[in-house]
């Protein structure tokens, strides 16, 4: 199932969003740009590399964000960012631009350090923006449970587009993430599940804490 937009009104310019997606892209360009053996100092060090991040948390603590801003691929990258355009928008459109960041970067930290736990001796980099987007997933599915979700479901060779509610098409992703991350490795090289499904549930708990503050 492929996310291709929503049925929520937009309420503000989404300039959080699309700075995002432009630093991101722009970072990744850079990386293509690069020699290999230049790329692999680059993502030695600007990745969150566990076993180096726990014996020495100090010296390299800036991994944990920096990491949020570097994909592994053309695939990876584009994925991110669509999935960051698609539920992005209307949860920054709820927090503002500058509470939006500071959810993002928050649930991507937490999201990293959740994979690097699972497996602190580990030496493979994580890359990538998907624990953040995964809090803005959970943040999403909290504040707009009845949205459609206008999907691009194939069917073998046939593509068929189907309303889904919110809380069924986010609620499956977050199930398949948690039964992935469940079942696999978190120190072997691969996508890294147990930050996704991490990051969304911490996005759906910030998130939650927020409605409540709001009706109080």
């Amino acid at each position: 199932m492929i996310p291709l937009y929503d049925d929520n009104p937009r309420q503000s310019r989404s300039l959080a969003v699309y700075a995002l997606i432009l630093l991101n892209c722009l970072i990744f360009l850079n990386q293509v740009g690069l020699t290999n053996v230049r790329l692999e100092a680059f993502i030695q060090r600007w990745a969150f590399i566990p076993s180096e991040f726990f014996r020495s948390p100090v010296a390299v603590g800036w991994s944990i964000v920096t990491a949020q801003f570097l994909h592994g691929g053309w695939l990876h990258l584009l994925g991110n960012m669509w999935f960051l355009w698609v539920f992005g928008r209307s949860v920054e459109g709820v927090l503002g631009s500058a509470w939006f960041l500071l959810f993002y970067l928050v649930t991507g930290t937490a999201a990293i350090l959740a994979q690097g736990l699972a497996a602190p001796g580990s030496e493979i980099p994580l890359v990538g923006a998907s624990g953040a987007i995964a809090g803005i997933m959970g943040g999403y599915i909290v504040r707009f449970p009845r949205a459609k979700i206008n999907t691009a479901v194939i069917l073998i060779i046939f593509v068929t587009l189907v309303r889904i509610p919110a809380l069924v098409f986010l609620g499956i992703w977050f199930a398949v993430e948690t039964v992935r991350a469940a079942t696999t490795n978190p120190g072997m090289p691969g996508v890294a599940n147990l930050a996704h499904a991490a990051g969304f549930a911490l996005g759906m708990i910030l998130m939650g804490l927020i409605r409540k503050k709001e009706e109080n």
